[in-house]
C-alpha cells in the first residue's frame, strides 16, 4: 500500500494523511471530519460501526487519492478479527432505501401475508424470505414473473411440476408458449417502456469526445425485423446460426432477430483461434456465421474474418467494423452485411414472431473448454427469464437504469446482460472498442451509466492506469463483478470512485443461466465475498465424505446444488448431462444434488468465499487449502505485483506437495530479487493464512495462460512447472 495503515481511525495523524497524497491545506479538515464521523459511531465502537459512520458521512470522496482510501479503510479495520467475525463489511443497506429496491417492494407487499407476524422489514426479514423462496418456489416465481416484460401467448399450466422424475431440474412453466425476443422488443406499460424509450446507448472507439448515440425501442424493433426478414429468405426455421463478433449494436440486433425468427443462436467468442471456431461450428452444426472483417481494439485492427475463414467453410455474413465498406475480400459464397440486408427489401415491416414452447432451444453456448471438447450448453426460453429475474432481485435492475457490462455474446454474460436490460425495461450501454482504458471509463460517465458490471482483471487495468481519475461516476448506484476471484484492494478502488456504492459479486455458470451465490442490496456487503445464495436457490456444502455440513455452520467444501432449479439445463448437446452434473453426487432430502464443481467457504457471519474449482485445491502438510486463498494473500505482499498464481507440485519421488507461486509484475522492466519476493510471500502467508505453509518455489513470468473467458489456467502452469523442475533435476 502507498500509505501505512494505523491501528484504528483514531491513530491516523496529519503526517499519514499527507503521505497518502492529501495536501497540507486539506489534511487538517479531513482529519477533523474523519474523527467526527468515527465519534458518531460511539465510544469503543467496532470497526464495522466506525466504517459505516465514516461512509455515511461522506468523509472519503471519489477525487481523494486511492492511498487515502486505503489508509482509512485498513486503519478502521486493523483490529478486526476475521476468524471470529468474518469478512469486514464496507457497505450497509439503508432501512429507507431498502424498501425502494425491487425485492424490498415485493417483500413489503407480500411479506406480512407470506411470513405472518415474523415479517418485520426487508433487511431484518431477508433471510426468512430467502428461505421461503427456496421452500415455495412456485409462489416466489409466480410473483417475480409479473415484474418482468414476459408476455405469454399461452399461459403456463403450472409454475413447477415434479411428476416427471427423469427431469431432475423439474418441469417449469409447463404449457407456456412465447417468443422471448419479442418480449424484449415490445412496449411494456408496467415498466413504463414505450416505443420512444431508449433501448441502447453506445459509442464507437475513437469518437470519445462526441455525444453518445441512442437507439429507441421502436428503432431497435425495426432493425431486428429487417434482419429477421432477411434470415427468412436464406434459412429454415430451427437452423443454428452462429454469431462471432464483438458485442455491438449490430450483434445485439442479429442475436434478437435469430430468436425472433425461430432460429437458434450459436454463441462464439470473438477471441477464439480458427480451430476453436471450427470446433464450435461443428458441434452446433451451424448453417452460417455472422462476423466482422476486423475487431477495433485500442486503435488497432485485429483480424476476425480471416480466422472465421480458416476455421469454418460455412457461409459467412461479414459486417464492416467501421464505415460502410469491408476491409477484406470475401471468399466465394460469403456475403457482405449490405447485401444481406438488401434481401429484406420489399418485405413487410410487420413481422410474425415464431412462438414456441418455453423449453424450446434458442441459444447454444459453450463452456470454456479448458480440457477436451467444450460442452455445448443449451439455453431455452426459461434461461433468459432466470437471468433477468436474478438481476432484478440481486442487482436491482429497474426501468430507466442504464446498464453497462463489457462482455461478448460468446460468453454467458453477453446474453445475461442483454436479457436483463430488455426484460427489466432498462437501457443497454455498449462501447464499441476496448474496455481496458480511460476512453471506456469516460463512456461510463457520458452515458450516465447507473449499473456497471466488470470482471476483476478489468478493474485491475482501470486502477493501474488511473483510468477513472477526474471522471464523474457518481450516477452509478450498483456495481457488479463476476468471472473470477476479485481483489479486495481493487474493489476498494472501484467502489471509492462511486462514493462507495455496493459491488454485487456473482458466481454461477452458463448451465445455470444465473449465479447460485451473489450479493444482495438487502444485506451488508464485504469485499471479495458473496453475502448469500441467489433467491430460490438452495445448496449445501459437502465434506470430503460427501456429507452436508449443517446450515449456517462455518465450513469449506464442494457445493451441492438443490436440483429443482428454474432455468438450469436438463440436457447437453454433446455430453451425458447426468454424468456431468449428477453421477456420484449424494441424495439430500430425497433428491440427488447437482454438481457445480466449486469449492466454497462459508465464513463466520454467513458470507461465502469461492476457493476455486475442485481441481484447484491443494494439500499442504496435511492441510487442504485453495489456490485462490493463497493468491489473495500473496497479491498484497509487494506493491510491484500485478497478480500471482499458486499451484502445488508433487515431487516425482513422492512425498508431500510443494507450494509454488508464480508472479506477474506491474512493470516488467524492473529487476526483482526472487529470493526477497519468496520471503515476502512466506511472511504474508504465515501472518494471514497458516504458519505451517511453506513456499518452496517462486518464479516471475511475463503473463499467465488464460481461457478465452479470462479464467486462469492453473493446470497449464502446474504442468509447465513440473516439466521445468524435472528438467532441472536431470542436469
Amino acid at each position: 500500500m502507498a500509505a501505512t495503515a494505523r491501528g484504528s481511525a483514531w491513530e491516523i495523524q496529519p503526517g499519514d494523511v499527507g503521505a497518502a497524497g492529501l495536501g497540507a491545506a486539506g489534511a487538517g479538515a479531513f482529519l477533523a471530519a474523519l474523527r467526527s464521523a468515527a465519534a458518531a459511531a460511539g465510544p469503543g465502537a467496532a470497526g464495522d460501526a466506525v466504517w459505516a459512520a465514516v461512509a455515511a458521512a461522506g468523509v472519503l470522496r471519489p477525487e481523494h487519492p486511492h492511498a487515502l482510501h486505503q489508509l482509512v479503510y485498513y486503519s478502521v479495520y486493523a483490529g478486526w478479527d476475521r476468524a471470529a467475525r468474518g469478512p469486514p463489511p464496507y457497505w450497509f443497506p439503508s432501512p429507507i432505501d431498502s424498501r425502494q429496491t425491487n425485492l424490498g417492494r415485493l417483500m413489503e407487499a407480500n411479506g406480512p401475508k407470506l411470513l405472518g407476524p415474523a415479517y418485520k422489514d426487508p433487511i431484518t426479514s431477508f433471510n426468512l424470505f430467502y428461505k421461503f423462496s427456496v421452500e415455495n418456489q412456485e409462489v416466489y416465481w409466480s410473483m417475480v414473473l409479473k415484474q418482468l416484460a414476459v408476455k405469454f401467448q399461452q399461459e403456463p399450466k403450472s409454475i413447477l411440476s415434479t411428476s416427471d422424475r427423469s427431469k431432475k431440474v423439474g418441469t417449469w412453466l409447463q404449457g407456456a408458449v412465447l417468443n422471448i425476443a419479442e418480449c424484449c422488443l415490445l412496449p411494456c406499460p408496467s415498466l413504463n417502456r414505450t416505443d420512444d424509450s431508449t433501448a441502447i446507448v453506445w459509442r464507437d472507439e475513437g469518437h470519445d469526445d462526441y455525444p453518445v448515440n441512442r437507439m429507441s425501442l421502436k428503432e431497435l424493433r425495426s432493425q431486428v425485423i429487417t434482419v429477421a426478414n432477411a434470415l427468412d429468405t436464406m434459412f429454415h426455421k430451427g437452423d443454428p446460426i452462429a454469431v462471432d463478433m464483438p458485442m455491438t449494436c449490430n450483434a445485439v440486433i442479429i442475436y434478437l432477430a435469430i430468436i425472433l425468427g425461430g432460429f437458434v443462436v450459436v454463441s462464439i467468442a470473438d477471441s477464439f483461434a480458427p480451430q476453436e471456431i471450427g470446433t464450435r461450428m461443428g458441434v452446433s452444426k451451424a448453417k452460417a456465421i455472422f462476423t466482422q472483417d476486423f475487431i477495433i481494439r485500442g486503435g488497432k485492427k485485429v483480424p476476425l474474418y480471416s480466422r472465421v475463414v480458416q476455421g469454418s467453410s460455412s457461409k459467412a455474413v461479414v459486417i464492416p467494423a467501421t464505415g460502410d465498406y469491408l476491409g477484406v475480400t470475401l471468399r466465394n459464397g460469403d456475403m457482405s452485411w449490405k447485401d444481406f440486408l438488401s434481401r429484406a427489401a420489399g418485405r413487410s415491416s410487420i413481422y410474425s414472431p415464431v412462438y414456441q414452447s418455453v423449453d424450446a432451444l434458442t441459444n447454444i453456448l459453450f463452456s470454456s473448454g479448458t480440457t477436451g471438447e467444450p460442452k455445448a450448453i443449451p439455453w431455452t426460453q426459461l434461461s433468459p427469464i432466470r437471468c433477468a429475474a436474478d438481476m432484478w432481485a440481486h442487482m436491482d435492475f429497474r426501468p430507466q437504469d442504464i446498464c453497462c457490462w463489457p462482455t461478448n455474446l460468446g460468453w454467458v454474460m453477453g446474453p445475461i446482460i442483454l436479457y436483463s436490460c430488455f426484460l427489466n425495461g432498462a437501457t443497454l450501454a455498449l462501447y464499441h472498442g476496448s474496455p481496458l482504458g480511460r476512453d471506456f471509463c469516460k463512456f461510463v460517465q457520458d452515458a450516465g451509466v447507473s449499473i456497471l458490471g466488470s470482471v476483476p482483471s478489468l478493474v485491475k487495468s482501470w486502477k493501474a492506469g488511473n483510468c477513472a481519475d477526474g471522471l464523474d461516476w457518481t450516477k452509478i448506484r450498483v456495481l457488479g463483478t463476476t468471472g473470477e476471484a476479485s481483489d479486495i484492494d481493487d474493489n476498494l478502488w472501484l467502489t471509492s470512485h462511486t462514493s462507495y456504492k455496493p459491488i454485487v459479486e456473482c458466481c454461477g455458470g452458463t448451465e445455470l443461466a444465473s449465479s447460485y451465490i451473489q450479493g444482495s442490496l438487502l444485506q451488508p456487503q464485504a469485499f471479495s465475498a458473496f453475502s448469500g445464495a441467489s433467491m430460490s436457490t438452495g445448496f449445501v456444502i459437502l465434506d470430503e465424505q460427501g456429507t452436508p455440513y449443517p446450515d449456517d455452520v462455518p465450513c469449506a467444501g464442494e457445493v451441492g446444488l438443490f436440483p429443482l432449479y428454474f432455468g438450469a439445463t436438463n440436457w447437453l448437446l454433446n455430453a451425458d448431462h447426468d454424468k456431468v452434473y449428477f453421477d456420484g453426487m449424494p441424495i439430500y432430502n430425497g433428491r440427488q444434488l447437482r454438481r457445480h464443481g466449486d469449492i466454497i467457504q462459508r465464513t463466520v457471519g454467513g458470507y461465502y468465499i469461492v476457493q476455486g474449482r475442485a481441481d484447484d485445491t491443494m494439500n499442504l502438510g496435511g492441510i487442504k487449502t485453495s489456490s485462490v486463498e493463497i493468491e489473495r494473500v500473496c497479491n498484497r505482499a509487494d506493491e510491484g505485483l500485478l497478480e500471482t498464481a499458486a499451484v502445488s507440485i508433487k515431487p516425482a519421488s513422492g512425498g508431500p506437495e510443494h507450494l509454488a507461486i508464480l508472479a506477474v509484475l506491474k512493470d516488467r522492466s524492473v529487476q526483482y530479487d526472487v529470493n526477497l519476493l519468496k520471503s515476502k510471500f512466506q511472511r504474508a502467508i504465515q501472518k494471514n493464512l497458516n504458519p505451517l505453509f511453506k513456499v518452496s518455489y517462486v518464479k516471475i513470468v511475463p503473463e499467465f495462460p488464460r481461457t478465452a473467458s479470462n479464467k486462469l489456467l492453473r493446470r497449464v502452469l502446474r504442468d509447465q512447472l513440473k516439466l521445468e523442475l524435472s528438467n532441472h533435476s536431470k542436469l
